[in-house]
């Protein structure tokens, strides 16, 4: 079986915030349609924070889906995000990642590349590409 990089099957084109969003943002991010991960945290270029589903949740709790309740308007992302966030380089193997996921610290993990967040790969990217391989044999 060949050893496939974990860019092949990480997903691109990744939605980063900055630390000084207020949560508005956040929720926008997670109301789109299949936008079920972790947002990264980016400040000059450089991996911060990470922003999990739960972390918005508990901080909302009550909120309502009313973009006008201020907790949306006062809270940042700094506020609520998990400070210097696992992450791997684009030298990572699927299989080095998926050793990582299935621990279960981790749903969504960072790609990066010279220090910049290029990609994200998550426990449903990895689950894909195995049943890909299955299907294939």
């Amino acid at each position: 079986m060949k050893t496939r990089k974990i860019t092949e099957v990480m997903t691109k084109n990744v939605v980063c915030i900055s630390p000084d969003q207020f949560l508005l943002d956040v929720k926008h991010i997670y109301e789109k349609k299949e936008f079920h991960h972790h947002i990264p945290v980016v400040e000059n270029d450089k991996l911060v924070g990470m922003v999990s589903l739960v972390d918005f949740m508990y901080h909302i709790s009550g909120a309502g889906l009313s973009d006008n309740h201020e907790v949306y308007k006062t809270l940042k992302v700094k506020d609520i995000m998990s400070p210097n966030p696992f992450y791997v380089t684009t030298d990572a193997t699927v299989k080095e990642v998926a050793s990582v996921l299935k621990e279960g610290r981790f749903r969504a993990i960072p790609v990066l590349e010279d220090n910049k967040v290029i990609g994200i790969v998550s426990t449903a990217d990895i689950i894909k590409h195995f049943l890909e391989l299955a299907e294939s044999e």
